[in-house]
């Protein structure tokens, strides 16, 4: 069971990184919602990434920075899925 302080640093971690995404991908962020939801795919994708990389990250801007890396890459994946669709 996750306990609420880690709740609010996940939430808190997705938020402001899924904002940064935004800004980076198209300049804006996507609301408090979106970039929450952005944000924390990004974690997981990151997460992901890195355990393939075989990198890790420690502390509160290592955990930013591969949310950070995994949003962007997870925003990609979501404009090549969308492209095709239409």
């Amino acid at each position: 069971m996750i306990d609420l302080q880690t709740l609010l640093r996940i939430t808190a971690i997705g938020l402001v990184t899924g904002f940064l995404a935004g800004v980076i991908w198209k300049g804006r962020g996507f609301g408090v919602a979106g970039d929450i939801i952005v944000g924390v795919f990004g974690a997981v994708v990151g997460a992901w990434l890195f355990s393939l990389l075989g990198l890790a990250a420690y502390g509160i801007l290592g955990s930013m920075l591969m949310s950070l890396v995994g949003a962007l890459v997870f925003l990609a994946l979501v404009g090549v899925v969308v492209r095709r669709a239409c």
